[in-house]
């Protein structure tokens, strides 16, 4: 019996994860499972980490605001384990999100009860009754709590991930750092777990100081400003940023809750100001104003996972709706993810696309992977081509959306008939399924064809 949780469902989300849109976030009403006001009991698994380059959230594990970290169910499709709907999950199939919450549950504290223990099978096998054979029982464990941070997704094909809608899947390294009577329980993992029931709610951020943190995803450069936002007192639920002296809401990147596309406060320029809103929609800090710019260190296009930028800040009046602020550029039409401007002085179209990889689900002897290929450029693109290098033996076992190849550690990938035509600033997917350690590659690129 294993104590964390199954992921070879994956095997059959090919057709569905094979694209990822940028679409805005649906508001909280829509969710189809309540959020909890008040403690929940549900089942409780484990995964050892968060997926490279990003975690569900868009942040690399090194960047969480805790080291304690739990992934939210993506889904409420009780009794339907092969279905993998597109995702973010559009406003027409409200009724399947679960408390992920298209990712607007990213960045927020849990506090974790741990419950009872299993005597009898409790395995996630699909159609099957939880803690089968078996009951429900208090133990020396019982009682013992940590707060954790949301930073992922469980979107797999087992009973946890669907059938029970108050599902945790917590890291594996925080089994053992539950605190009963003041001190770490030690050794509640592996021989005192059997996917345990827990209860939880959502609480404020622990002794919270300080401020929120910025960094540029990436392939983040001056025409698809993306970044990501952590050290948040009460979760994130929108940015908005100032172009042409107006304040425009920014859309999420995918459903990556902490990570969002913004636009400069002059047209194709690389200084940007944005505000943040929290999981109530209030403004963070009186409506604070963090003012900040793209990296020299990235020089065209941030290169690294993640960029962390510093920012000042302003908490005196901010813009109105209309109009141009003082000191700011002459007012232009606002920047949004899909309209790529071309910068005043730009002596040529610029060309180009970038790849980004990032593992969506592991499990032991494989994992399944995505790579995100998105047009650079301020011209549309027809093809593309994409190539990365294993760091060991692993072997694409298939593949999906693009032409693959494998010739020892170098993978190969042009565009599928339907996918190769991009809109400055437009991304498209393919993915795969990997036989082999989960390693990231060592090199990702993308060339236009």
């Amino acid at each position: 019996m294993t104590s964390s949780r199954h992921r070879a469902g994956l095997l059959a989300a090919l057709t569905a994860a094979a694209v990822l849109l940028l679409v805005l976030p649906l508001p909280a009403g829509a969710l189809a499972v309540p959020e909890p006001t008040t403690p929940v009991t549900g089942n409780a698994t484990h995964f050892d980490a968060l997926g490279a380059p990003y975690g569900g959230c868009g942040l690399p594990q090194a960047e969480l605001d805790a080291p304690d970290f739990v992934a939210l169910n993506a889904y409420d499709l009780p009794g339907d384990y092969s279905s993998y709907p597109m995702r973010p999950i559009p406003a027409s199939q409200a009724a399947k999100i679960g408390l992920w919450n298209n990712g607007l549950n990213c960045g927020r504290f849990v506090r974790v009860t741990v419950g009872d223990y299993c005597t009898g099978v409790n395995d996630g096998a699909p159609g099957q009754p939880f803690c089968r054979n078996g009951s429900w029982t208090a133990d020396a464990y019982s009682g013992a709590t940590l707060t954790m941070v949301v930073a992922d997704s469980c979107g797999d094909g087992n009973a946890w991930c669907r059938d029970d809608p108050y599902h945790l899947d917590l890291s594996t390294a925080s089994l053992n750092r539950f605190v009963r009577n003041g001190t770490p329980v030690g050794d509640m993992n592996p021989t005192h777990w059997n996917n345990r029931h827990v209860s939880w709610s959502f609480v404020p951020a622990p002794d919270y100081t300080g401020d929120i943190r910025i960094g540029f995803m990436k392939g983040a450069q001056r025409y698809w400003p993306a970044i990501a936002v952590s050290h948040l007192a009460n979760g994130i639920h929108g940015v908005e940023y100032l172009a042409g002296g107006v304040w425009t809401a920014a859309t999420m990147n995918s459903d990556m809750g902490q990570s969002y596309v913004i636009g400069a406060t002059a047209a194709g320029g690389t200084d940007f100001q944005i505000r943040v809103r929290d999981a109530a929609g209030t403004l963070i800090n009186n409506g604070r104003v963090y003012r900040f710019a793209l990296p020299a260190s990235c020089g065209g296009t941030c290169s690294a996972a993640y960029t962390r930028v510093d920012y000042t800040t302003s908490d005196g009046p901010t813009p109105t709706p209309t109009g141009t602020p003082t000191g700011t550029p002459t007012a232009t039409p606002p920047v949004t993810p899909t309209a790529i401007p071309t910068p005043t002085g730009t002596p040529a179209p610029v060309t180009g696309c970038s790849a980004a990889y990032r593992v969506t689900g592991s499990w032991s002897g494989g994992f399944q992977a995505e790579v995100t290929v998105r047009n650079l450029g301020v011209s549309a693109i027809t093809g593309w081509t994409t190539a990365l290098t294993f760091a060991g033996t692993q072997q694409i076992a298939s593949s999906w959306s693009a032409t693959v190849s494998q010739s020892g550690r170098q993978v190969t990938a042009t565009n599928a008939p339907y996918n190769g035509s991009l809109s400055p600033g437009a991304t498209t997917s393919w993915g795969m399924v990997v036989t082999g350690d989960n390693q990231p590659p060592t090199v990702a690129t993308c060339a236009v064809r």
